[in-house]
């Protein structure tokens, strides 16, 4: 074997191994939670950009996100074969040894929990180990034995900005009680649309995401109906506080209804169609809101 062949194998092998821990990281879903924690550190009181603490909030996030992602995958390595959408992960192929996940999964989530901790504080530190335990090992084996599974995962879902929040002021205060609450309350018509979607294929791994046991029935859009209005008077909250204006309160009533009528749409119609665009609205809702409150502020 040539030189030249030899160091063209090492560069497809490299690539493959990064495209691997690319999959067991997940830094797309990662840095979507991980800004949520950005705009919750920016939003504190006192707090103007930095580049430097962002930098390090956002890559200790990542970390600590990426870690949780590994264990949930370690944990679901048999039933990841079974979905159609999870089978050619890294460790349902046999790419990966489970004792090597563990070691990214550990080196990641134990480094992003000791740099939030170094660069900011103890609490905020301890918030994303809590977030990842509760993530790893509460929800994922929960979603195999009831629907309370969302519940479970909505609370370490909520928890960034929170934690973003606690590493500007080293305490929990109201306002990043606020932002949690909006987190928490957006994710459910967002997980449930998403696990009637993809309802089959959550089947086959036994999984009962939807509130109903009977499955795909109109009371998923009942449920999301319930908990995307919340949404409405949670927003006019942080300008109450004073930590934003009237544009983010009336943008965020205006997403807040958009959200909840794709909803009572998905609730009349109940199918495909009308399920992703609940979807579709709640990945919209977050960022828009988010980005709004902080322009806001500033």
């Amino acid at each position: 074997m040539s030189a030249a062949t030899e160091i063209g194998r090492n560069a497809m092998l490299f690539k493959s191994k990064l495209r691997d821990y690319s999959q067991l990281l997940k830094p797309n879903l990662s840095g979507m939670v991980v800004f949520s924690s950005v705009i919750g550190y920016l939003l504190a009181p006192g707090i103007q950009f930095a580049l430097v603490p962002v930098l390090l909030l956002f890559v200790g996030g990542m970390l600590v996100t990426g870690g949780a992602n590994t264990l949930n995958q370690i944990i679901e390595k048999d039933t990841d074969a079974l979905m159609h959408r999870t089978r050619n992960r890294p460790l349902p192929t046999g790419r990966m040894s489970v004792s090597e996940a563990l070691v990214v999964a550990t080196v990641s989530g134990l480094g992003g929990s000791i740099l939030i901790t170094l660069a900011f504080n103890p609490l905020a530190g301890l918030l994303s180990m809590l977030s990842l335990g509760l993530y790893a090992f509460a929800y994922t084996p929960m979603k195999k034995i009831h629907p309370i599974s969302v519940f479970i995962g909505a609370i370490p879902g909520a928890m960034p900005p929170l934690i973003g929040w606690a590493a500007a002021t080293g305490s929990i205060g109201f306002g990043g009680w606020i932002l949690f609450l909006i987190q928490f309350f957006w994710q459910f018509p967002h997980y449930w649309a998403i696990a009637w979607v993809c309802f089959e294929d959550y089947a086959r791994a036994n999984f009962r995401m939807l509130p109903s046991h009977e499955g795909k029935t109109r009371f998923t859009g009942l449920q999301c109906m319930f908990y995307s209005i919340v949404l409405i008077p949670l927003v006019v909250v942080p300008r109450v506080m004073g930590l934003s204006g009237n544009i983010s309160m009336w943008l965020g009533i205006v997403c807040g209804l958009l959200y909840f009528l794709a909803s009572v749409q998905f609730f009349r119609e109940n199918n495909h169609k009308t399920a992703k665009r609940v979807m579709f609205a709640s990945f919209a809702y977050l960022p828009i809101v988010l980005l709004a409150l902080y322009f806001d502020k500033l």
